[in-house]
This record gives structure tokens, C-alpha cells and sequence, in this order.
């Protein structure tokens, strides 16, 4: 029997309609560039969403994975394996971390992070510490937990009820912070950069605040690096950008360069909480994925890639900046190394998604946050001129809006 042709009208026939994609189907991908279905070529200012880091098929990374794929794919954590063992290893020494707990999603992550939280909490405070505050605009996964956590409603209507014991302060804002904070609070929760809540870097001064805070008071820090982290802000990981030590960490996206995979990453003396049993997940540390994201990992934490997201973020940020003098396109400019947003001004920010879409007639792909925000997350090392030639093309279509 010959294989079926698939194209965009497949979707709405056998998938459940969680989504609302394009018409464009990828089919091939290199470096910052990819190809769809007819052919035509795109440069990938997206970079699926923060992830693909290091590009499309990158061939250090595509030749970890095949190695790995020739040894052993998967043995569960009935028992250990050396991949997960060597990434952990990398992890702890590249990062504050002591020890790690690999899930396949960052949702995953930041369930277990939540889950950490509470049981630490339950440990050495008793049942009756337990609230967590996160703040208003983040995004934090779609599990019910941490869809609850988010702070965006809309992605809990119609699942109510949700997980009790959360509160919501105002990001970027200390004293919102102190209003919520009790002694039933047994962690803080935020982005570094808010992703999905519009591309919002957080004030220097906010996360020191959230630490003294959380020192003076007893209560974990916890930052989800999910989008902002694995090179994104020209450092390994946002914490070390900002100067301000998380006690627990997640992150995923880059971690494997699209292939799925997540970490927590947290000291000894928190860590202990989670004894055997108490949590877990069949596909975490798989021998797969942890070859991958070590492969990543050890690709991307180098001065070459790091300085080079410095270097590529001014040319981003000053080409944003110029469209918003010459066009008025933008009311505000803002975000750190290769996670940058542009919010759209009056009367443009309706028009977000034609914006999206006259980018990508011109071949080039863009993303939006936060409704009103267009988002840029290409690859940590896309060649200048590709950047280059993407941003002449996006004003070359923009231009013709105005």
C-alpha cells in the first residue's frame, strides 16, 4: 500500500483541535533556515519557540543522538543509565546544582519543582505551609498544577477546580510581594524573563528582592528558565545573567535542541525531600535524550556561542528599535539576549497576526506573545547574514504596512 499525502486539511481531520496551525508544513530544516512541503525556504526567527538552539540539524548534535541510538534507547528508572548519569554530572558542574530529576516537558519540570516545594515544606514546617506565590502574566505549563500556578486564567477556564493554595502578585513589583507573603507561603515561583506573558525581563532589583525575601522568610526561590535558559540571555542560564541563585531551577526547550527532554535542578539538603517513590515519571533520563542535551549543553556553554548571542542581540534590538522610529510599529523594545519582544503600538496592535503572516509570505518566521508582542527566539547561532538578510525582508514586507 503506498503512503497517504498529508497536508494542512489532515489536521482538522485526525487531530484533536488543540491548536489552530498555519498552512505551512516543515519539511526539512538546516541550521536557521528551513523548507516546506512545495519547497520554499524560510529563515527561522522562531526557533520552535526557544528551542532549537543550535539550529536544525545541527551535526554535532545529530551525531550524539545517532551514537546513543546505536547502544541502548531506553531502560526506565528501575535502573540508571550513563547518558543521564554524565548529564547530571555536567549539569552539577556547570550550575549551582547538587542533584537533578530529568522529566520530558517543562510543564513536567515545573510540576516536579511545585511538587518539591510543598513536600520540602511539609518536611520541615508541617501540612499547614503550603502556598505558592507565582505572578500575574506567567506561564508556567499545561498541567493542572501548573496551569493553576500560571498566571493567566484563561488557560484554567473550564478546568476548574484547580489546585488550591496559590496566589498571584504583580510582576516586577516587590511590594505585591510582601502583601501575599504569610506564613503559610512555602515558595516563590517566577521567570526570569516572562515568555508566553509578553517577553518581560525581570528587574535586577526584583530578583535580588525575591531572594532576601525568601532568605529572610524560610521560603524556596524558585525560577523556571524553561524558555529564558540554555544560552538565551548570552549566559548558560538566566540566574547567572541576573546574579541571584535560585534554591530550585527548571528547564527544557533548548535543553535538547527539540528533542523532548527536562531537568530540575536543586541542592542536596531540598532534594532529599523527594525520597524513593514520592515522585517520578518512566520516560525521565532517557538514555536518548540525556546524550542529546548533554551534546547541547556542552555546544552551547561556550565562549563562541555565548558572546555571539551578545553580538546578535544588538544587531536585533537596534534593527527593532529603528523600525519603531521609522514606523511607529512598536511602543516598546525589550528582553534579553535572543528572547527579545517588540510590543506593538496604536493602531497596530490588533494586527499583531497579519504582522506574523506578511512575515511569513516574505519567508521568514516570527512568533507572538502575550497577544500584542511580536517574539523573537532565533537560534543561538544563526549566521549574521541570515539575520541580516531576515531582517531586511521583514521590513521590506512591514514597510508596505505602514
Amino acid at each position: 500500500m503506498s503512503e497517504q499525502s498529508v497536508d494542512r486539511t489532515t489536521f482538522d481531520d485526525v487531530m484533536v483541535p488543540t491548536y489552530a496551525p498555519g498552512d505551512v508544513i516543515p519539511v526539512r530544516g538546516e541550521g536557521a533556515r528551513f523548507w516546506d512541503q512545495e519547497g520554499k525556504e524560510y529563515i527561522d526567527l522562531a526557533g520552535g519557540i526557544a528551542v532549537t538552539a543550535l539550529g536544525h540539524s545541527h551535526p554535532g548534535v545529530m551525531a550524539a543522538l545517532q551514537e546513543q541510538a546505536a547502544k541502548i534507547w531506553h531502560v526506565s528508572n528501575i535502573m540508571t543509565n550513563e547518558p543521564a548519569l554524565k548529564l547530571g554530572q555536567y549539569l552539577c558542574e556547570n550550575t549551582f546544582a547538587e542533584k537533578v530529576f530529568f522529566a520530558n516537558s517543562g510543564a513536567e519540570a515545573n510540576e516536579a519543582a511545585f511538587k518539591l516545594a510543598r513536600r520540602y515544606s511539609w518536611d520541615h514546617y508541617g501540612e499547614g505551609r503550603h502556598e505558592i506565590i507565582a505572578f500575574e502574566g506567567s506561564f508556567h505549563g499545561r498541567t493542572l498544577f501548573t496551569v493553576a500556578v500560571g498566571g493567566q486564567p484563561k488557560y484554567l477556564d473550564g478546568f476548574r477546580p484547580g489546585p488550591e493554595g496559590i496566589r498571584h502578585a504583580r510582576f516586577n513589583d516587590l511590594d505585591s510581594v510582601k502583601e501575599q507573603l504569610s506564613d503559610s507561603t512555602c515558595a516563590i515561583v517566577v521567570e526570569p524573563v516572562q515568555g508566553e506573558g509578553g517577553v518581560r525581563p525581570a528587574d535586577p532589583d526584583f530578583l535580588k528582592g525575591l531572594r532576601e525575601l525568601c532568605d529572610e522568610h524560610g521560603v524556596l526561590l524558585v525560577f523556571d528558565e524553561v524558555q529564558c535558559g540554555v544560552g538565551r540571555t548570552s549566559e548558560l542560564y538566566a540566574y547567572q545573567y541576573y546574579g541571584v541563585t535560585p534554591d530550585i531551577l527548571t528547564t527544557a526547550k533548548a535543553l535538547g535542541n527539540g528533542f523532548p527532554i527536562s531537568a530540575m535542578l536543586t541542592r542536596s539538603e531540598i532534594a532529599a525531600s523527594l525520597t524513593t517513590g514520592t515522585h517520578g515519571t518512566t520516560y525521565g533520563g532517557n538514555p536518548l535524550a540525556c546524550a542529546v542535551a548533554k551534546r547541547v549543553l556542552e555546544l552551547v556553554n561556550t565562549g563562541q556561542i555565548l558572546d555571539g548571542v551578545a553580538e546578535r542581540h544588538v544587531m536585533l534590538r537596534d534593527w527593532l528599535i529603528g523600525m519603531k522610529e521609522r514606523y511607529g510599529f512598536f511602543s516598546d523594545v525589550r528582553g534579553l539576549g535572543l528572547l527579545m519582544g517588540a510590543e506593538m503600538a496604536e493602531p497596530w496592535s490588533e494586527q499583531t497576526k497579519t504582522f506574523v503572516s506578511e512575515a511569513l509570505r516574505a519567508g521568514v518566521m516570527v512568533l507572538v506573545a502575550g497577544g500584542t508582542v511580536l517574539r523573537f527566539a532565533p537560534p543561538l547561532n544563526i549566521p549574521l547574514a541570515d539575520l541580516e538578510e531576515a531582517l531586511y525582508k521583514l521590513e521590506d514586507a512591514w514597510s508596505a504596512l505602514a
